[in-house]
């Protein structure tokens, strides 16, 4: 399913790139994707139409637009991609992120609720613009629904931020960034805030679910996708 370009308007009014994959039917809830630290991959790609193909319009903004590079980085070597993500303006991308859900939001294809859904860096960050969205300052309209995969700066969110928003966690327990024991203090956090659902996964390292990667774990990643999809259709369903 091909894609094409647009632009989101940010909140110091420049433009934003972005990539926009519809539906068949040409219209559907949104949904904001967020990408890895490598950018927008092949594999983000994928992803992405795999959501269209289930009916979403997609839209995946390209977070490192400010920089020269946007990617999208290899893994191997990782340090350029780490590089990147290390020199981001976290807060910068927080509002990025959140006028690129207003973006969505305003497409006349998005026809009901918006959601994030993000991997590994994005998935931190989609749990920070969801997060951001429900302030007075992020206009107090929330999402509709928060995939995050294995969302790396959750760590640090947790403590000091809440989402409100139904919102869905993977991790796998033999991550090597987070280890066992962050996963499931993660888990105990996020379980007490309210419509939250968190798997874990047996044997799953970080980026399982990213199938171009070293870390890739076909299993795990087939059993989150199907719980993903199911999740997606109960709280943002992809068709009337």
């Amino acid at each position: 399913m091909p894609s094409s370009m647009t632009s989101v308007v940010t909140h110091d009014d420049q433009q934003m790139p972005a990539h926009l994959w519809l539906p068949e039917s040409g219209v559907g809830p949104g949904v904001v994707l967020f990408q890895e630290i490598f950018g927008i991959s092949d594999y983000v790609r994928r992803r992405a139409e795999d959501l269209a193909e289930l009916g979403y319009v997609v839209v995946a903004p390209e977070i490192y637009w400010r920089s020269e590079d946007v990617g999208p980085f290899g893994w191997d070597p990782i340090d350029r991609a780490i590089g990147k993500v290390t020199e981001l303006d976290w807060h910068e991308a927080v509002l990025d992120g959140a006028s690129a859900v207003q973006h969505v939001r305003a497409l006349d294809a998005v026809t009901a609720g918006t959601a994030i859904v993000g991997f590994c860096f994005g998935g931190g960050l989609g749990f920070a613009v969801a997060a951001h969205l429900e302030t007075v300052d992020g206009g107090g309209k929330g999402i509709d629904a928060l995939v995050s995969f294995y969302g790396s700066a959750l760590a640090d969110l947790v403590n000091t931020t809440t989402v409100a928003a139904p919102s869905l966690h993977h991790f796998g327990l033999a991550d090597q960034y987070i280890d066992a024991d962050a996963v499931r203090h993660l888990e105990s956090v996020l379980i007490e805030q309210p419509r939250t659902t968190f798997f874990t996964y047996e044997g799953a390292d970080h980026a399982f679910d990213n199938s171009d990667g070293p870390l890739h774990h076909p299993e795990a990643s087939t059993l989150a996708w199907d719980r993903t999809t199911q999740w997606l259709e109960q709280h943002l369903p992809s068709k009337p």
